[in-house]
């Protein structure tokens, strides 16, 4: 693991993806996979997923949470007539999210750069 968060930048956008989504609550696997590709950032390889869930989990980046219990609100992304106790949700830890901030703040920096450049237009603000 790495000694510094830095070291894990730059990530791959599958990576901050999943930090992303799993930034605003506790998802199922399947779920985080419908959730990224509903917000059409790419088509996910099953294989390639879940190795990179592997991968965040050795890396301390997600955790294992426990499964909601029967009653509990679920959200939009997971309806209740899904079977949780087969599947395995997983959360943000605190070195995730400070990482996707990391990454976040370095994709700003890459844009800001782009508009000083001219390859970018600053978009107007809306009143």
């Amino acid at each position: 693991m790495p000694r510094d968060l830095r070291d894990h930048l730059p990530l791959k956008p599958l990576v901050f993806d999943v930090l992303l989504a799993l930034d605003a609550g506790e998802r199922h696997g399947w779920g985080l996979v419908r959730e990224i590709q509903q917000a059409g950032h790419h088509t996910i390889l099953p294989a390639n997923f879940y190795r990179t869930l592997r991968s965040l989990l050795a890396e301390g980046l997600i955790e294992e949470a426990a499964a909601p219990k029967p009653g509990r609100d679920r959200g939009a992304h997971e309806p209740a007539s899904d079977p949780a106790e087969r599947r395995r949700y997983f959360r943000l830890t605190p070195d995730g999210r400070e990482v996707a901030r990391l990454e976040a703040k370095r994709l700003k920096s890459l844009v800001d750069d782009s508009r000083l450049r001219r390859l970018l237009r600053a978009t107007p603000k809306k009143p």
